[in-house]
């Protein structure tokens, strides 16, 4: 009697299949766009987190936390501050705390316009040099984040400006040499000048230009000093002004990102001058 065998099937687990991606472990679909699951709104009403708190915790905030625990003393402070002030009547100029501070100044260039005129010169000059150094980074250098930075922030600008036209300031100091050059109108809020440094300096220190953002830096302190003393700008228009150039740089940075993960997604690559 003749007996048959089997032969036995062939273990597949013996034998794994070579990779196809370089030896690369694929991601499971699900962790790589995972989600977090909802939570409702109630949720956490069983447990609040409060009532996890501890004195230690409340006492060390401070060392721990000294930024937020500034900024919290500092609410309360503002908040005595604006509930306790009189209002500025309508008849009355506004209140400006760099005006104050520079009355001194004021007076000087009042007394010699030559010299008003010298420093607005010299000014319009340093404005000069943010733009020629922005349109270089995208002309020559083919990084347009300064540029666009720039382009959102005038057009903003632009918007709130029209949209809250404020009075010119009392003793204000024009000259023919300050730009806009020719004493046309211009928009007090924000300070353009201001935001184009700001941009032109966060780009330089990208690029480790070490020595020249911090030569656009002193100069745009120095350029304050002259618009308050000129009162050319209120203080919040110089503040904002400094927001402003730190925001739109850092939304025109989201937007390059944005721009490059749109092209991988399309291309598979990042080629092209715009995109890299």
């Amino acid at each position: 009697m003749t007996t048959t065998r089997l032969r036995p099937l062939p273990n597949n687990k013996s034998k794994p299949t070579p990779p196809t991606n370089g030896g690369a472990t694929p991601d499971p679909p699900l962790m790589a766009h995972k989600k977090p699951s909802p939570t409702s709104f109630f949720g956490g009403l069983g447990n609040p987190y409060f009532l996890n708190l501890t004195a230690a915790d409340v006492l060390g905030l401070p060392r721990h936390h000294p930024v937020p625990f500034v900024f919290g003393a500092c609410l309360f402070f503002f908040m005595a501050v604006e509930y306790t002030l009189s209002m500025i009547p309508a008849t009355a100029p506004p209140f400006d705390l760099g005006f104050a501070a520079t009355v001194t100044l004021h007076r000087l260039l009042a007394a010699r316009p030559a010299l008003n005129t010298v420093l607005a010169g010299l000014n319009t000059v340093f404005v000069g040099m943010q733009m020629a150094y922005i349109i270089w980074t995208f002309l020559i250098e083919g990084r347009p984040r300064a540029t666009i930075s720039t382009l959102f922030m005038f057009t903003c600008r632009g918007i709130l400006g029209y949209a809250t036209q404020l009075p010119l300031p009392q003793d204000f100091l024009g000259s023919g040499a300050d730009f806009p050059v020719g004493n046309v109108s211009f928009f007090l809020f924000y300070s353009g000048h201001v935001a184009a440094s700001i941009i032109a300096s966060l780009d330089m220190r990208r690029m480790q230009r070490w020595e020249l953002a911090y030569a656009f830096d002193t100069l745009n302190v120095l350029q304050v000093i002259r618009l308050l003393t000129t009162r050319g700008h209120y203080t919040i228009d110089l503040a904002v002004g400094v927001m402003a150039g730190l925001l739109f740089d850092s939304l025109a940075g989201k937007y390059e990102d944005s721009c490059k993960k749109t092209a991988t997604l399309c291309n598979g690559d990042t080629n092209g001058g715009y995109n890299k």
